[in-house]
């Protein structure tokens, strides 16, 4: 029977760089919280689904800088470590509520005890190699792995075209050696898009120059389709006093208006692809956009799955191990006050909500009104099992339902390219998925001096670190591979976004300045160099020092950078 249409969950798998900057509160623990709750969960899913013959073309992005991290060693020693610890607070949580009393919580520890234990034994089976075991999936057809920037830089606000050429460079070279094969597509950091038109830095003095748009940048990387906001096809969304709220802000926001030349499509349909182009370019790839209506059954504060009341509190935890043993039992409900865990209640709830979930699918299917529709629901990897504990069983529930519907089909986005290659040419506005779909998360009153620091260094980099003269010397490509290596995590999204938010402001603020001043010293190394003295005993000690802390991304070549 031939099907009516397809539905493409994508997940976005991505952590900023933490080896070797910390471990608790924030640091290392942050990957180690990720990795037992969520990749490793989602692994021992697919070994499920795949043994009992379900098809489960999940659309995966693994982030350049997140593979590396979960192949380097100190990952996988202090991981080994963390579940040890998980382990034997969960063996003396449930003598402490034995002796107390708390019958049903001890339950619970035990619960916890077996799920590290089952965690731990699944790692070293897979050799402790959680990427190379993706890889085996996406080799075999079972899932497809998508890349995306070297370290998640936000491309729309980068000042040089040769910046986002190298985010999306070097996140391909370390696909190529992680995965084993090239990547098809891409999700655009904080699924930013900008397209091509005169553009100048939102801050400090820098000429302005006609940038290329992502979509050429992306061709010009073997890379076939990308992934972007709604609003982006829809026509843009209200971004509202978020325009007022900084000056810079408002200046870019005009700037691309002025520039958009909307297409002359009657109705613009996300059940469907395009072919992205800036105007009057040739060069672009596919894209595809998010479904809001899916989108809002998992993201929803008040409607999403993930708040039922039935599920495991995310914030309120037993220490000093940090196990939790309560449901979010209410909307407004304190967390002195919330109900113990009921794993059998929260097993209830997910087959209600898978069961749901697959039903919209086939409406949203049933009613579009477009040829071939197919539904796309991209979503960050780490919501599922992390923040919300039961979701891998949900994927694992929800692909079990697809399967029994025979209108519709589960797909990987390359999967429905090759079918359905798009015939529409579309020109996108600038923008992104977070608040506002513009900027502003990333460029604010908080932010703008991290951009002061980024673009110093682009434009000092570009004028200065490329000296053809000096490729062949060995010390020099050894400071530039480390000074290109810093670069990029200075331009990580991560540290607007953690500002913003509030989330690890001290922590973001601290990281942004490291490497700003990594990238100086090195620079100036690099300077000594070329003017013949050599670099001195001090400045050996902290190369060798960078090297180690922030040793990503080992084929990384900057003379490629340029465009």
């Amino acid at each position: 029977m031939a099907k009516k249409g397809y539905f493409a969950l994508v997940l976005h798998s991505h952590l900023p760089y933490v080896l070797g900057h910390g471990i608790w509160p924030h640091g290392a623990e942050w990957l180690y919280e990720a990795a037992s709750e969520t990749y490793v969960p989602l692994l021992m899913v697919l070994e499920r689904l795949v043994a009992r013959g379900t098809k489960v073309p999940i659309t995966i992005g693994v982030t350049p800088v997140l593979q590396e991290q979960l192949k380097d060693d100190r990952f996988k020693d202090g991981f080994v470590g963390y579940i040890e610890q998980k382990i034997d607070a969960a063996k003396d949580d449930e003598i402490y509520f034995r002796k107390t009393g708390y019958v049903s919580r001890a339950q619970i520890a035990v619960f916890w005890r077996k799920f590290f234990e089952d965690i731990g034994d699944y790692f070293e089976h897979i050799n402790r190699d959680i990427v190379a075991k993706f890889a085996e999936f996406h080799r075999n057809g079972v899932i497809e792995i998508i890349s995306s920037g070297a370290t998640h830089g936000y491309l729309p606000l980068l000042l040089k075209d040769e910046s986002c050429f190298a985010q999306v460079l070097e996140g391909k070279r370390s696909f190529i050696r992680n995965i084993g094969t090239e990547p098809v597509g891409i999700w655009p950091p904080e699924l930013a898009y900008r397209f091509s038109y005169e553009w100048t830095a939102p801050v400090g003095s820098y000429r302005s120059y006609r940038r290329a748009g992502l979509e050429e940048i992306y061709n010009r990387n073997g890379i076939s389709y990308f992934l972007v906001d709604h609003h982006l096809i829809e026509g843009g969304k209200a971004v509202g006093t978020y325009i007022g709220l900084f000056d810079a802000l408002k200046v870019l926001w005009e700037m691309q208006a002025s520039a958009y030349r909307p297409p002359e499509i009657e109705k613009k349909d996300t059940l469907r692809s395009y072919y992205a182009v800036s105007p009057g370019k040739m060069e672009g790839a596919a894209i595809f956009a998010r479904d809001p209506r899916t989108a809002l059954q998992v993201w929803s504060r008040d409607t999403g799955y993930p708040g039922d009341f039935a599920y495991l509190e995310f914030h309120k935890k037993h220490f000093p191990g940090g196990h939790r043993y309560w449901r979010i039992t209410g909307k407004d409900v304190d967390l002195g006050n919330k109900d113990e865990y009921r794993r059998d209640w929260a097993e209830a709830a997910l087959r209600s909500h898978a069961n749901h979930f697959a039903g919209i699918i086939r409406e949203i299917i049933f009613e579009a009104q477009v040829d071939h529709p197919v539904v796309v629901s991209p979503f960050d990897t780490e919501l599922y099992g992390h923040w919300w504990f039961e979701g891998i069983e949900w994927l694992e529930l929800l692909f079990e339902n697809l399967a029994k519907l025979e209108e519709v089909e589960p797909v990987t986005l390359s999967q429905y390219n090759e079918m359905f290659p798009p015939e529409t040419v579309i020109n996108l506005p600038e923008g992104s998925w977070g608040e506002g779909g513009f900027h502003w998360v990333w460029l604010n009153q908080w932010t703008s001096w991290t951009w002061e620091r980024i673009y110093e260094i682009e434009d000092q980099f570009f004028k200065e670190a490329l000296d053809e003269d000096f490729r062949k010397n060995e010390l020099y490509f050894r400071v530039l591979k480390q000074l290109g290596r810093e670069v990029l995590l200075l331009q990580s999204s991560d540290w607007q976004f953690l500002i913003t938010t509030w989330s690890a402001r001290d922590y973001a603020e601290r990281r942004v300045t490291i490497h700003y001043e990594y990238c100086k010293r090195l620079l100036q190394m690099l300077k000594s160099i070329k003017e013949g003295q050599g670099l001195t005993e001090e400045d050996l000690n902290l190369l060798y020092s960078v090297e180690d802390k922030d040793r990503i991304f080992k084929d990384i070549n900057p003379y490629d950078w340029r465009m």
